[in-house]
């Protein structure tokens, strides 16, 4: 799943990270998401890593689909000299909700998502 995510993160195409999350999440709300539910969600998720820790949600909504979510930074931390933010996903379609706690670091400027192996 997070290497999923970390595909996510990376692709240039809507088209590709609805193909790339719909056949790992199979009951998660992400399997119904539209090419602009991704892009708030993504634009959401650079907001978040771009704030502090407050863990204040930060809010998503597609008015023409009626889907939405949240992230939370949950924490920010040091690994291996790295800066890392924990965050919390919510999201939520067609009355499917889904969580998901991931970590990020900076790595050469980027934030990249990272298992916990490699923190």
């Amino acid at each position: 799943m997070k290497s999923l995510f970390t595909a996510f993160c990376l692709l240039s195409t809507q088209v590709a990270m609805a193909q790339q999350w719909g056949s790992d999440f199979k009951e998660s709300p992400v399997t119904l998401f539209d090419h602009e539910d991704y892009r708030l969600m993504e634009e959401t998720m650079h907001r978040a890593l771009d704030t502090p820790a407050d863990s204040q949600p930060i809010v998503w909504e597609n008015p023409q689909t009626g889907h939405r979510g949240d992230i939370v930074v949950l924490r920010a931390f040091d690994s291996r000299g790295r800066e890392c933010k924990e965050l919390q996903f919510h999201n939520e379609a067609q009355g499917r909700k889904g969580n998901e706690h991931m970590n990020f670091c900076r790595i050469d400027g980027q934030w990249k998502l990272l298992g916990q192996s490699q923190l």
